[in-house]
């Protein structure tokens, strides 16, 4: 049995991150950008008003001060003359500042009539024009690896971006094992519970940055499993849920084996999780999930998501662990890392009192792991601790 932070290391030692790909920037959001990309234009590409305004030339700029409105320009729409002295340009947001016009007067501290305008109110201090160039240059570049937001995305569109160089998402293969599941819709019989692990782990994957796949529910045979197991040939990963541990219809070590599967580790001295398992099946990485569905869960914070971040092109890293003061006492832990289900609220953590590695609802209720380390003394209320958020 090995160490939490053993097995993690083992698992990153498993896995490879995944090649590059061109796609559609519509469809970048969300993805982890794999190479940086530059601007091929200037934003603003011209000085623009960033106002409803008169563009005049700044030095003749005064109270009262008198124009002669020779044209307009508006977004899309420059005015293609040269200012001169003493004359004005009607001028709209967006629009490219006219040559010779280097200050913008905005609409309301100006009185119009017909062609000419009077300056009545104190125009301030801020010319009210973006410069060619004030949000990014020609050659600036978004820096790789990110995960794209929406706003990324519409920065790399005014860069003029139209395709952007993505890491391919690793493909993940679930495969529930057990004569007691059901699909979710399905009728289980008197003997037989629904597959939540399944569901539960393929958002949590997605959520990483994963494409995943349900394979069908392999029964307590070894034919069922490697007919499970045949379907998953072309994945990066793949999971099996359940069947992992040494009972005598616990067959995944057992069929894995027999396909060849090349074993890193079996058994991590954590709670709840114990029962794991990960080694390298021909081209792909498998791990195999303890079948409780709180532990399978637990798993696939603590292991999957760095699995799957490396996969993206990241670096790995330890969990991102935060602190909070305990609310009430806390038993001392036993020789396995415990991370139990609790409550973090104003900064302050309260552990669930059913820790059973069955209860999805305490789970769901659940905003944080508690991370006790192993032999860790009784706690006190008030005590510091750490927790990984969830």
């Amino acid at each position: 049995m090995i160490s939490v932070s053993e097995a993690r290391a083992a698992l990153l030692q498993l896995i490879s991150v995944t090649e590059i790909e061109q796609v559609p920037l519509a469809e970048a959001n969300g993805r982890i950008l794999a190479q940086p990309v530059s601007a091929v234009r200037d934003q603003p590409p011209f000085s623009a008003s960033a106002m409803d305004g008169y563009a005049v030339k700044r030095d003749e700029v005064e109270l009262h001060a008198m124009f002669q409105v020779i044209g307009e320009a508006a977004a899309g729409h420059r005015f293609e003359g040269r200012l001169k002295a003493g004359q004005a340009v009607r001028i709209f947001t967006g629009a490219p500042v006219p040559d010779g016009a280097d200050f913008v007067v905005i609409q309301e501290d100006v009185d119009r009539r017909k062609d000419l305008i009077t300056i009545l109110d104190q125009p301030g201090a801020s010319d009210n024009i973006r410069p060619r160039g004030g949000d990014f240059t020609i050659g600036q570049t978004v820096n790789a690896p990110r995960p794209l937001r929406p706003s990324d995305v519409a920065l790399l569109a005014a860069m003029n971006i139209p395709k952007v160089p993505v890491y391919r998402r690793p493909v993940v293969a679930l495969i529930s094992t057990g004569d007691e599941l059901v699909m979710p819709g399905g009728t289980p019989g008197p003997d037989q519970i629904i597959a939540s692990n399944t569901f539960g782990l393929k958002a949590m994957l997605e959520e990483f940055g994963a494409e995943v796949r349900i394979l069908p529910i392999a029964k307590d045979s070894d034919t069922s499993l490697k007919m499970a197991f045949s379907l998953a040939r072309d994945v990066d990963l793949v999971v099996t849920i359940g069947g992992a541990s040494v009972g005598d219809h616990d067959l995944v070590a057992k069929v894995s084996a027999d396909l060849g599967m090349e074993r890193s580790f079996y058994k991590v001295a954590m709670r709840p999780g114990k029962p794991l398992m990960a080694g390298r099946m021909g081209k792909a990485t498998m791990v195999g999930l303890p079948g409780n569905p709180v532990s399978a869960m637990v798993c696939g914070h603590i292991f999957l998501r760095p699995m799957i971040q490396s996969m993206l092109g990241f670096e790995a890293q330890e969990e991102s662990l935060q602190t909070a003061t305990l609310t009430h006492d806390l038993a001392a832990n036993g020789p396995r890392e415990h991370y139990m289900r609790a409550t973090v609220a104003a900064g302050e953590i309260t552990v669930s009192p059913r820790q059973d590695s069955a209860l999805l609802t305490i789970l769901a209720d659940a905003n944080a792991l508690l991370v006790l380390p192993p032999h860790a003394p009784a706690q006190r209320c008030g005590d510091t601790l750490h927790y990984l958020p969830i």
